[in-house]
């Protein structure tokens, strides 16, 4: 603050950040403060990025689901995906936390067809991220030429935070989709086949035994008995499908 002033654009991530740990705190007046810093920062500049934007709208919109203000937090939901949108593309995971949030709102006011559309596109970004990335790393490692091979490191592609989220935003659709597309059981499958890679990818390979209560994975049903093939399909003659697949299917 002493270099840059109260009102210098480079102090915005520093407020989104303290306004993020206070929506987690529960803290909804200091949250807005720093957003409200954030906000009058963002307008008087000119040079502000379209990723800064995205997320100072995420974090408007979080303050205002906080604050039960669905129809100000889809305001500001929808132009974070607007500017994440414009700074990374709209298949990006940067953008997928706009749409998960969106539907979010649609989940609470009931519009259940808007609802499970953003979240399949939310699991559909993960999934395709994850599954290239695999890819790419399993391409990288089969052209090596070090005989002595080396030590299989976690490489996700992503900080901490971003991991972290990912399992936040995935198991969270799971739970919501279990409960209410019965019918649907390959939208299950396509998030555990999603978790299944990112958990692997960060060498938690005891965390790839999903909830046996999972009702995609229930004894009775055809996707249990193929969930295997279906999870590991992709994947032939790779450390991925020498996991412990009947763990999976209780």
């Amino acid at each position: 603050m002493n270099v840059h002033g109260l009102s210098s654009v480079e102090l915005v991530p520093a407020y989104l950040l303290l306004a993020e740990a206070s929506l987690g705190l529960g803290r909804i007046v200091q949250a807005e403060e720093y957003l409200s810093q954030a906000q009058w920062t963002v307008l008087k500049s000119t040079d502000c990025s379209n990723a800064t934007h995205s997320l100072l709208h995420r974090n408007l919109g979080l303050l205002y689901i906080a604050k039960k203000n669905l129809e100000e937090a889809r305001y500001h939901l929808a132009n974070d995906i607007y500017f994440a949108s414009c700074a990374f593309g709209t298949e990006d995971v940067r953008t997928s936390g706009g749409y998960f949030h969106l539907a979010n709102i649609f989940y609470s006011l009931k519009k259940m067809e808007l609802a499970d559309t953003l979240y399949t596109k939310v699991s559909e970004i993960w999934y395709t991220y994850l599954s290239s990335h695999y890819q790419a790393l399993l391409h990288a490692r089969t052209q090596q030429t070090d005989l002595l091979g080396k030590q299989f490191m976690n490489d996700t592609g992503l900080d901490e935070a971003q991991e972290a989220e990912a399992i936040r935003i995935l198991t969270s659709i799971l739970i919501i989709q279990e409960s209410t597309s019965t019918q649907a059981p390959q939208k299950g499958i396509l998030i555990l086949k999603t978790l299944g890679i990112l958990y692997y990818l960060m060498l938690e390979f005891s965390k790839v035994s999903f909830p046996q209560k999972s009702s995609c994975l229930s004894g009775d049903s055809k996707a249990s008995r193929h969930l295997p093939q279906l999870c590991f399909a992709h994947y032939p003659n790779s450390r991925l499908s020498l996991l412990n697949i009947p763990s999976l299917v209780m």
